[in-house]
């Protein structure tokens, strides 16, 4: 009975040490993302920019609050129809999918904790998440450009 008592705490142990490393590793993928000013009409955006693998999988996951002026930018390597989806997500965001120009191609209101996929309308380069309605409250819409995306760093 001892035994299997103290594997047992062993092994919370060990699980609770993992988790705490995990969530170490997401903190530091996201103090490591670069910013990147964007600007939208007369509205400048502070964004932190994901453009490697790791911290286009992150994201805003696990975040609580976000500024209004500020976002997350995705770099995509290629020009396709990416996808986002809200797991682990705890803000309810609005995402504005560009292409390489970065002209909008669509925008998508996200709900938090969900798995629904939110896709872009044609192939994109970029996604750019902001607080929900932040695009809809500045009159920024399809067909609109973005200022900025040329001095994005290149996706990895």
């Amino acid at each position: 009975m001892k035994l299997q008592s103290w594997m047992s705490r062993r092994a919370l142990a060990w699980g609770l040490g993992f988790a705490g490393v995990l969530a170490a590793g997401i903190a530091a993928a996201q103090q490591a993302m670069p910013r990147a000013e964007l600007g939208a009409g007369m509205f400048r955006i502070e964004a932190e920019v994901a453009h490697t693998f790791q911290n286009r999988q992150i994201g805003l996951m696990n975040r609580r609050t976000m500024p209004q002026h500020q976002g997350m930018v995705f770099v995509f390597p290629e020009d396709a129809r990416h996808c986002m989806w809200m797991k682990n997500t705890y803000l309810p965001l609005s995402v504005a999918f560009l292409d390489a120009q970065g002209k909008v191609i669509n925008i998508e209101d996200m709900q938090p904790q969900t798995e629904d996929n939110h896709c872009a309308a044609a192939p994109a380069r970029f996604a750019l998440e902001m607080n929900l309605g932040w695009f809809r409250e500045r009159g920024i819409k399809p067909g609109d450009a973005l200022r900025g995306v040329e001095r994005l760093p290149v996706a990895r």
